[in-house]
């Protein structure tokens, strides 16, 4: 199963995504599964990924949201694309699977292989989260740790592709997107309405663009009247999209894989980049990046007030303080993965 075209770009879903009517017989993402692409005679595997809480707060001056992502089996949003791309795999008699991470993708879908079956390994940069590392061997994974970037990563799994070995990757396969997508729509289910704004951090782009899809299908659905303002934040560190956003070409020039303990976002060249920057500009948002100096306090900030996230989640709350004010009520923070991840 190729995990790129010829040409080396990425694979796109085949056409506009569907929004149907949750069906309540179902459990978490799969109350939307007419919306989700699966093979009509595919089998679901999950672990009770999605419907997660949403939980609300006052800060900056506006009215908050936390949506908490963290709360998904493996611990991080990553679940709700790796229940579609494990069903998918099934679906095509994949036995046996690679993969690449900074940790949180990698742990969940060593959860989801195991669900599904599969024999999996992941490569992650030997730097990376020692919790993460755990996780992914603890559902059985082959971990393969990797000296250098996260980029190094990267290079290490397509080597093992051009062996031969089916890269299930959730950068370069769209599967995940209308898992992804569920975010969206249970945030209208929980709000009532559409947020004002949404703040995600972003590294090769899948989380922001996914909700993006999830709230332009709404909105064509005639579920929405408009679209919220959606914020991607990267560390400044490694902030390729927004460098690119703020300078031009010119600023991608200074752009360097630097280290950041918001690893998650760790990510120079970001696959989806160009459908990100697109799908920001359509919302009428932007991006921000934070300096490495206020990735704990904000991580110790949301401690504070009972949310433990792991550094990578930290960000939007240290980037909220560069763009309240121009936001619309409410602003949804978007908290991706547990704080027991980095300990």
């Amino acid at each position: 199963m190729p995990y790129r075209c010829q040409c080396s770009g990425v694979y796109g879903l085949a056409g506009p995504l569907s929004y149907s009517e949750p069906d309540a017989s179902q459990a978490g993402i799969w109350r939307y599964l007419k919306s989700l692409g699966l093979p009509g005679d595919g089998r679901q595997i999950s672990l009770g990924e999605g419907n997660t809480p949403l939980v609300f707060g006052q800060g900056f001056g506006k009215q908050l949201a936390f949506k908490l992502e963290s709360q998904n089996p493996s611990g991080s949003y990553k679940d709700r694309g790796s229940a579609l791309l494990a069903s998918w795999l099934l679906s095509r008699g994949v036995e046996e699977a690679v993969e690449d991470s900074s940790g949180n993708a990698g742990a969940s879908f060593a959860a989801y292989a195991a669900r599904a079956g599969i024999r999996a390994r992941v490569f992650v940069p030997a730097a990376a989260s020692g919790p993460k590392r755990k996780q992914i061997e603890a559902y059985g994974a082959e971990l393969q740790a990797v000296e250098g970037p996260r980029s190094a990563a990267a290079d290490a799994v397509q080597r093992a592709a051009a062996d031969g070995a089916v890269y299930a990757s959730h950068a370069y396969l769209p599967f995940g997107l209308p898992g992804i997508a569920t975010i969206a729509y249970e945030l209208c289910e929980q709000l009532g309405r559409a947020p004002g704004a949404v703040l995600a951090p972003v590294g090769h782009g899948s989380l922001l663009l996914g909700i993006a899809l999830g709230f332009e299908t709404l909105l064509a659905a005639g579920k929405i009247a408009a679209l919220p303002q959606l914020i991607g934040v990267q560390a400044r560190a490694c902030a390729p999209l927004w460098s690119l956003s703020t300078q031009g070409y010119a600023g991608l020039a200074w752009v360097t894989e630097g280290e950041t303990l918001a690893e998650g976002v760790r990510v120079r060249q970001p696959l989806r980049g160009d459908a990100l920057l697109a799908a920001v500009e359509r919302s009428g948002g932007r991006f921000a990046a934070v300096e490495e100096n206020e990735v704990l306090p904000a991580r110790d900030a949301l401690a504070s007030v009972g949310l433990f996230v792991e550094p990578t989640s930290a960000i939007v709350w240290a980037a909220l303080s560069q763009v309240a004010e121009a936001l619309p009520d409410p602003v949804v923070l978007v908290l991706t993965g547990s704080g027991l991840k980095a300990l």
